[in-house]
């Protein structure tokens, strides 16, 4: 088999997600930095791959300019500065075989909900702890049901400490704080988490009377910590059908590219 090397670059809100495929096999994945709006690429971008990437290329003896690159972007003016490679090709709603996306879908939750259904089975509930907090269902016949998204738990708390004189920033702990809190710090942490926890809880209570037998996806950067806050407080049977999958969107986009 010839061991072709494919690289994904998600851009998000806040910074580059990138993973590495030989064939079908997803072998790493990392995050790095927004570039300059006025960067020029060349094969500069060499810089920002990791060494065992590397480490194949050179063993591959593969030109860096022949390995596609394909993009996933929530923001188009990062897309541009990509999309000067020739080896680029951006991932569209079109490319997505799901059925029943609406044309302001963003293309990260598509491909997460679609790698959830392709990895844990349809019907599946996606929960993306993001810059953006967002909640996604499709159905058994890879229908989007729909969603629904908030502030991430961090634009809640920078919101308190940038939007108010006296507030302090909070910092996320991996335990939830008290909910009854007698200082500052742990009053906003409860007042975020604990709503926070209790709307995904109730939108899987009702995504279950729906899906009984569905299972709910965390992913994104603190959506480790929330799966681990909704199983301390779901009901056990609940909470055990609650997984966390930090590459989903890179299941869906292996999905898409095969």
């Amino acid at each position: 088999m010839i061991n072709n090397i494919w690289i994904g670059l998600a851009i998000g809100n806040s910074r580059y997600h990138w993973a590495w495929f030989l064939n079908t096999q997803l072998k790493s994945s990392w995050d790095t930095i927004y570039l300059d709006r006025d960067a020029d690429l060349g094969a500069d971008y060499l810089n920002l791959l990791p060494v065992d990437l590397r480490l194949e290329i050179d063993r591959q003896q593969i030109d860096i300019s022949k390995v596609p690159i394909y993009l996933i972007s929530v923001v188009p003016s990062q897309a541009v500065i990509w999309l000067q490679l020739p080896q680029v090709k951006q991932i569209t709603l079109a490319d997505i075989p799901l059925f029943n996306l609406y044309p302001t879908l963003g293309i990260d939750r598509a491909l997460a909900i679609l790698g959830a259904g392709e990895i844990y089975g349809y019907p599946v509930l996606v929960v993306d702890g993001g810059t953006a907090l967002s909640i996604t269902g499709v159905d058994g016949d890879r229908n989007l049901v729909g969603g629904a998204i908030i502030p991430g738990l961090r634009l809640q708390f920078n919101s308190l400490s940038t939007g108010t004189a006296a507030l302090p920033p909070v910092k996320l702990t991996k335990q939830l704080p008290p909910r009854w809190s007698n200082n500052t710090q742990d009053a906003i942490a409860s007042g975020v988490l604990y709503t926070v926890c209790s709307g995904i809880a109730s939108f899987i209570d009702d995504w279950e009377r729906l899906y009984p037998n569905s299972l709910t996806i965390f992913t994104g950067g603190d959506g480790e910590l929330l799966a681990g806050y909704l199983r301390s407080n779901l009901s056990l049977s609940m909470g055990s059908r609650i997984r966390f999958d930090r590459e989903l969107l890179f299941h869906g986009l292996r999905g898409v590219i095969g």
